[in-house]
């Protein structure tokens, strides 16, 4: 199955895993490479010395193409275009859309540049500047998100731009494969969908909360951190959800004082990186705080294990998952059920016409 982003990135499958933050790490991103996909390293939660060893860790597991994404609004986000572009890394992927001269820097030296959207006019402004290709995430996708449903953006941003286009948000099967081409898309990413693999780190009772979720256990809150973020719902999202602000801010400066040991940041770059994630909306300073830490609540589920205390980000499709296969076993799936699907949709009815209504 070729398509524009399967010729652009090298990859023989148009299916992405996203770079979700502690989870997406060497061995997720190897095993989807491996399975002819295309992984994607998740560095925000990296110092740039780890990012560079987990890299070399990828390449020492592959030799096919991955990416990594970056955030744009980072204080060294041109040591790390640096650092991919001197790694040989194929695809530069971002949450945030990167600058004019970020997106120029990456194209000279060779590199894809694919950021992640949530917005008509967003796509367009990414493909003026020169992006190579757009994931565009609906509002059923995980962790920070919008309000416009798959179904009726990406049609919207297919017909705005001349790049590949990659759907995201409410996909796990080939079925949903089939749709996004379909609409015009020219792959499909997933987030949940790997992270609910026997590949990914995620320890095994985080992993376990997931599959036992339904698609009414998956919750769109403001109370982490002020922006619309996509989890499961726990007692800790219940409990910020009534909290007072004083004891939120309490809670938020616990947190972010972990967070800053844990990554080396000062408490002017924990505000800063709060500040950049405002998005233009009026946050409290708990809600700046949070904002900055929201890595560390997501560390204490996906590393430590500590469904208690941690968030788990998560798209809808997590009420419909039920099973952890291996990335090369969910890639060969998904493309089975594709194969499937078009056979389905070109087979005649059986009774040689379409049924009459009534």
């Amino acid at each position: 199955m070729r398509t524009a982003f399967t010729e652009l990135v090298g990859v023989r499958h148009p299916l992405v895993q996203t770079g979700m933050g502690w989870v997406a790490g060497p061995r997720l991103v190897s095993a989807v490479a491996n399975a002819g996909a295309l992984g994607i390293l998740a560095s925000a939660t990296m110092p740039l010395e780890q990012l560079k060893a987990a890299v070399r860790e990828v390449k020492s597991r592959t030799d096919q193409p991955f990416g990594v994404n970056l955030r744009a609004d980072a204080a060294d986000a041109r040591e790390r275009v640096r650092l991919i572009v001197d790694e040989g890394v194929r695809v530069a992927s971002f949450a945030l859309a990167p600058s004019r001269e970020l997106i120029a820097e990456l194209k000279d030296a060779g590199v894809v540049v694919v950021p992640s959207i949530g917005a008509r006019r967003h796509a367009e402004k990414v493909a003026a500047w020169g992006a190579d290709a757009v994931i565009v995430q609906g509002g059923e996708g995980g962790g920070h998100t919008g309000d416009v449903a798959t179904t009726v953006l990406l049609p919207q941003v297919v017909d705005a731009v001349d790049i590949p286009v990659i759907a995201a948000g409410g996909f796990h099967d080939g079925r949903g494969l089939v749709a996004a081409l379909s609409y015009g898309a020219a792959g499909l990413a997933m987030g949940t969908r790997f992270l609910l693999t026997s590949d990914s780190t995620v320890p095994d009772a985080v992993k376990a909360r997931y599959l036992a979720a339904t698609v009414k256990d998956v919750t769109l809150t403001t109370a982490v951190d002020g922006l619309p973020h996509r989890m499961l719902r726990t007692s800790l999202v219940d409990s910020l959800q009534s909290a007072g602000r004083s004891r939120t801010l309490l809670r938020a400066v616990r947190h972010a004082a972990a967070f800053r040991k844990l990554s080396g940041l000062s408490w002017a770059d924990l505000v800063r990186d709060g500040l950049a994630m405002k998005h233009g909306k009026e946050l409290s300073w708990s809600q700046v705080l949070l904002a900055a830490n929201t890595p560390m609540l997501l560390r204490a589920a996906m590393v430590e294990g500590r469904t208690d205390l941690g968030v788990m980000a998560s798209g809808q499709v997590a009420g419909v998952i039920d099973d952890l296969p291996s990335c090369a076993e969910l890639v060969a799936r998904v493309l089975a059920e594709a194969e499937d699907t078009l056979v389905r949709l070109h087979r005649p009815h059986t009774s040689g016409a379409l049924p009459t209504p009534g």
